[in-house]
């Protein structure tokens, strides 16, 4: 039952992941991969647009993937699944934190989760960008293809434009207008 299989899909991934969603992102596309729910094309775009609008990541992305695969019914169970985790997570610490803050233990857990975390992250953006920058795998062809060009262009300046500290939401909309243009000039 495809319910069921988003709800505990959805439940692992939001269980097993610590650092939200881009560190969710790696099995966010071995689970979709291995389901055969969506093509990674898709599961990019969906990213870029998840990005764009409001809420968490993790749960946009429950969200769309379980309406993909079974409508709102679909949506709303993958939905729980990725949130109910961090619901119950964050129940028990809140219960328990002034106990434990001081743990050697719970410290540990923590130092050694951070580096792990930023791993997950580092992967998803490697696969992410390698899929947006070389679809087509790594050839000297893709370098003379203007779309791998404007990518190139396009993440630059949102680059430079982020270390200069210009608000996120000026970003994304700018990025969208250089990807709108870019669109026209590649068709």
């Amino acid at each position: 039952m495809i319910y069921l299989d988003l709800f505990w899909t959805f439940f692992k991934i939001g269980l097993f992941t610590f650092g939200g969603g881009y560190a969710m992102l790696p099995l966010i596309q071995a689970a979709v991969a291995d389901h055969g729910w969506l093509s990674t094309e898709a599961l990019l775009n969906f990213v870029a647009v998840s990005e764009s609008t409001p809420g968490p990541f993790a749960v946009n992305i429950a969200t769309y993937i379980g309406s993909e695969m079974g409508g709102i019914p679909g949506a709303a169970c993958a939905t729980l699944g990725v949130a109910l985790p961090s619901f119950l997570i964050i129940l028990i610490v809140a219960r328990c934190y002034e106990r434990f803050r001081a743990s050697r233990i719970v410290s540990g857990v923590m130092t050694g989760l951070k580096p792990a975390v930023i791993g997950l992250i580092g992967s998803a953006i490697l696969t992410m960008g390698s899929a947006v920058l070389f679809p087509g795998g790594f050839t000297a062809a893709v370098f003379t293809t203007l779309s791998f060009w404007v990518t190139v262009v396009i993440f630059a300046v949102v680059a430079v434009l982020a270390f200069k500290k210009v608000h996120p939401i000026l970003l994304i909309c700018l990025s969208a207008v250089l990807g709108i243009a870019a669109g026209y000039l590649l068709l």
